[in-house]
């Protein structure tokens, strides 16, 4: 019997990527990196109340009980 064909993933430099996403955060707030930090911060609390809300709506028959506990800030 053949062996399972492995597909292939593209090579990707992670690090790279993170590089030019910090370069792009930093160029998107006028090259002020306590503005792109700020501006990070914000949208990240913004994620977080919102991921608040879909949990607060979902049923809990639907997540079965698998409601992450609540960070500690």
């Amino acid at each position: 019997m053949a062996a399972p064909v492995e597909q292939q993933q593209p090579v990707v430099d992670e690090a790279a990527e993170l590089e030019a996403a910090v370069a792009q955060a930093i160029e998107a707030c006028g090259g002020d990196p306590v503005d792109a930090v700020r501006a990070l911060i914000v949208a990240n609390a913004m994620l977080e109340r919102e991921l608040a809300d879909v949990y607060a709506k979902a049923s809990r028959g639907f997540l079965r009980g698998r409601r992450l506990p609540k960070r500690k800030v």
